[in-house]
């Protein structure tokens, strides 16, 4: 039985959550994730303005008078999430660490989908797969996603995206729409990223803390590694230590992002103390133009 604090949590997200699905992003999500095919309905009697092209030829032939074919769209789509449930994402020098921002765009995509009648997974993952959900269609099930990502205890605290990516790779074995969510504080991944982006339809979601991206003037600052233990003291007063470390991070960003457009990958970036609202819907409109 779930405290009654967390059960609040978990409502306060799914409300939250699936008014922004409502009033945002249930048609986005629809028109930029589409599905596997097309599947014949029925025919119907041609009408002026009519394609051609769909025109069934035996009916017509049959009944003397034109006939065109009706086809519904074969929509129903897997969705998986691939949570990094490292140590680096209980940080957070706002109101929220990455963790909880990682639970609440789960719930969002997966109500989303879950609107537009597909089926929701999820693997989080440190540098070992910690758990596996299997896509399942529901609210209930949605609610058991925001669960385990708010409130599961992952055993590692390390990062390990080629174990997460080889492992979504054995698993989900028909095309998916995978959702990578993660501060991507992890080296050597782009082979399996490249071979899992060739399979699915991967967006790279990356979640950042403002202090990762900027080192403020505080003075002497003891700054620990979440995964790996190691400590270091800056003296953050001096300009050439706030340079270094801003040059330090422009670069691994840089190569990031050279990384994702050599594999033409989608990717979203979300800040702690920002509304991930705004950057998901650029992300939508972006690729909506795509599809057109």
């Amino acid at each position: 039985m779930l405290p009654k604090e967390v059960i609040k949590k978990i409502r306060g997200i799914e409300i939250r959550t699936k008014k922004l699905v409502n009033d945002v992003f249930s048609g986005e999500y629809h028109s930029v994730f589409k599905g596997r095919g097309m599947d014949f309905l029925e025919v119907r009697e041609y009408q002026p303005g009519d394609d051609v092209r769909i025109i069934d030829w035996n009916v017509t032939a049959r009944y003397g008078y034109p006939f065109v074919k009706k086809f519904k769209e074969e929509r129903e789509l897997t969705v998986v999430f691939l949570v990094d449930a490292s140590a680096s994402g209980q940080f957070g020098t706002t109101d929220r660490f990455k963790g909880e921002i990682a639970a609440e765009l789960c719930s969002l995509l997966a109500y989303s989908a879950t609107k537009n009648n597909d089926k929701v997974g999820m693997i989080i993952f440190t540098d070992k797969i910690e758990k596996y959900i299997p896509p399942k269609k529901g609210r209930f099930h949605v609610l058991r996603l925001i669960r385990e990502v708010l409130y599961f205890k992952p055993e590692n605290k390390k990062t390990d995206l080629n174990c997460a990516l080889e492992y979504l790779g054995r698993v989900i074995k028909r095309r998916a729409i995978v959702f990578l969510i993660s501060d991507f504080l992890c080296s050597d991944f782009e082979k399996p990223l490249r071979i899992a982006s060739r399979k699915h339809d991967l967006i790279a979601i990356k979640i950042e803390d403002p202090r990762e991206i900027e080192l403020v003037n505080v003075g002497l600052l003891e700054l620990e590694d979440s995964e790996s233990g190691e400590k270091i003291t800056l003296d953050t007063m001096d300009p050439e230590v706030r340079g270094s470390f801003a040059d330090y991070v422009t670069r691994e960003n840089q190569d990031l992002e050279r990384m994702f457009g050599s594999m033409d990958l989608d990717r979203v970036s979300v800040l702690t103390d920002r509304s991930y609202v705004d950057p998901l819907i650029k992300f939508f409109k972006k690729r909506a133009k795509r599809f057109r």
